[in-house]
């Protein structure tokens, strides 16, 4: 038995997606695909327009055999340890031999000398002087590739190519035995906020959703999902379900940053260098979350960078925290969806994984343990993931859908063939 893995969000599943699996399984010849997805909260620090459940259900009825969630505590953070946690928990399956991603540049030795010099300490300097001068890391890199290692500095300035730096580095340190296969991504650009084609980014279908409040049957954002997905969505949108929205949190993200002292604020992942005055003094002033980016926005901090910030303090993350996981990679695998062929990888990852796969959130963590602030690693990490659904819920357009507890009322969702 073999498995091609990929690191993903669908936000929603698309047509380029679609692509993409059926281009991991051709090109490793492997018989099953397993998605590692993010949560309910993504890499850019932005809710996913749909609950985890939705899009893995949706994921699996496209194709994918089985979908198992990435940790909060790794799908919120920058590249590097996004792409850390996908590939240790890809690893820790024992079931996958290879990784499949997109990206705008597919050249494997191309990227594997960048991850490469990524590990040059002259690069390293010369990345952190570049920062003090007020850029952002992906330009700082960028500047220190170039000028270290002769590197193109545009190579790296695109979000999947960024990406697929981090995993070929995350394969050397943590899972040798996986093959890394780039392919070329498909289509519209990540960023094209407009759909022009049947291969749209996610970003323009969800512009496309939230302009118009539904997907006609007769648009182009509706043929640029398979069939099945596009049905879900305005299903999920006809009940209150979707779209949840960053909007959506304006007033709780507002409430939670200006209650917060400043040494809780320099407590969050990515807060330096007198970024906690700036985010404070901005929430007193901001009455929108939209405002409180703007006014906290510099050249220095990005937006994503921004987002993940008040996503942490939303959540309740720290510092200190994610220094633990970090050195302890994924602790579990959490199933989300599957099919016949998943349920099949399901009996093999029992034998192989060297991590517990979750079906019952109860069986790992009870909700009186919750309550308890000293848990072990395992159920700290998965704490984190019903945080985030407790938060998340709490965004949905229809109340009906904000009660609590989601975590331990939801299994899993089998699709069959």
């Amino acid at each position: 038995m073999n498995a091609v893995g990929m690191i993903v969000e669908y936000n929603p599943f698309h047509n380029g997606h679609l692509w993409h699996l059926n281009e991991a399984k051709r090109i490793s010849g492997a018989q099953f695909a397993i998605g590692i997805m993010s949560g309910n909260f993504l890499q850019r620090g932005e809710p996913a327009i749909a609950d985890k459940w939705s899009r893995a259900a949706m994921a699996v009825q496209a194709g994918v055999d089985l979908i198992i969630e990435l940790p909060a505590v790794f799908s919120v953070r920058s590249a590097q340890y996004f792409a850390a946690g996908g590939i240790q928990l890809l690893s820790r399956l024992g079931i996958v031999s290879h990784v499949c991603f997109g990206t705008e540049t597919p050249d494997l030795s191309l990227l594997a000398s960048v991850a490469n010099g990524l590990n040059n300490q002259g690069v390293i300097d010369r990345m952190r002087q570049q920062m003090k001068t007020g850029q952002t890391y992906a330009a700082s890199l960028a500047a220190a590739l170039s000028t270290e290692s002769g590197i193109a500095a545009s190579l790296i300035q695109t979000p999947n190519n960024l990406l697929a730096i981090e995993y070929l580095r995350a394969i050397t340190a943590y899972a040798p035995q996986l093959k890394p296969l780039p392919i070329q991504r498909l289509g519209a650009n990540y960023h094209d906020n407009q759909v022009t084609s049947t291969i749209a980014s996610a970003t323009a279908i969800r512009t496309a959703l939230l302009e118009n409040s539904t997907l006609s049957p007769n648009s182009m954002a509706w043929q640029s999902l398979p069939p099945a997905c596009a049905k879900q969505i305005n299903y999920l949108v006809s009940i209150g379900k979707v779209p949840v929205t960053l909007q959506a949190f304006s007033n709780m993200i507002l409430a939670k940053l200006r209650t917060m002292d400043l040494d809780e604020l320099t407590a969050l992942p990515e807060v330096t260098e007198g970024l906690h005055n700036r985010i404070s003094d901005a929430a007193l002033k901001a009455t929108t979350v939209q405002e409180l980016l703007l006014y906290s926005k510099s050249k220095r901090y990005t937006l994503t960078r921004l987002q993940r910030i008040i996503i942490y303090a939303l959540l309740g993350i720290t510092k200190d925290k994610l220094t633990q996981f970090d050195l302890l990679g994924p602790l579990y695998a959490r199933v989300l969806a599957f099919n016949r062929n998943g349920r099949t990888l399901l009996k093999e990852i029992s034998n192989q994984a060297t991590v517990p796969a979750i079906t019952k959130t109860a069986h790992f963590l009870t909700s009186k343990q919750r309550q308890h602030s000293n848990l072990p690693p395992l159920q700290a990490m998965l704490a984190y993931d019903l945080v985030s659904t407790e938060i998340y819920v709490l965004g949905s357009p229809n109340d009906q859908w904000r009660s609590g507890g989601q975590d331990y009322q939801t299994s899993p969702h089998y699709i069959p063939d």
